[in-house]
């Protein structure tokens, strides 16, 4: 039968593990011996441990690799931060970042000047106030004028009837 455009390799076809035949240690793969000596060597190391370790049992954590092996402190490693559900502090506010809390200050003091503006105490506030205090008098002597007129007009007509 036909296997379509592309001829497979001739060393065969990708075998991959599940992750039960992994943690089983059962794979496919067949392992080198190089491997099988490391293993080995992990094996001895793992059991002279086991006895300092059941003394010293109070970390709790599972090393991986060369870890177990070689203790160091390392200032710049960042341990993971895993919080359970059941552990987690709820009544504990959250910190906000620097732009989240440029943003809130930024809010405050527009509500803040706005506030002041509606009272009319800042600066723009008196002048915009002056201009139309301003706009006001000129309003009302413009008023005051077209009513001399009118009645000054009115004053002529009745002057011509009689």
């Amino acid at each position: 039968m036909g296997r379509g455009k592309f001829k497979g390799k001739p060393t065969g076809r990708r075998q991959f593990s599940t992750p039960e035949e992994m943690l089983a240690g059962t794979s496919r793969r067949p392992r080198t011996f190089k491997q099988e000596e490391v293993e080995a060597e992990e094996n001895e190391k793992s059991e002279e441990e086991s006895e300092e370790e059941s003394e010293e049992d109070s970390d709790g954590e599972k090393r991986k690799g060369t870890q177990g092996i070689i203790e160091i402190e390392n200032p710049n490693l960042v341990k993971p931060k895993n919080v359970k559900a059941k552990n987690v502090d709820i009544e504990k506010t959250t910190e906000l970042s620097r732009r989240e809390r440029e943003e809130i200050e930024k809010q405050q003091a527009h509500e803040r000047y706005m506030r002041l503006q509606e009272q009319g105490k800042t600066d723009q506030a008196k002048k915009d106030l002056e201009r139309l205090a301003l706009i006001r008098q000129q309003r009302a002597d413009a008023a005051k004028k077209r009513e001399e007129e009118k009645a000054a007009k009115e004053q002529k007509k009745s002057e011509a009837r009689k």
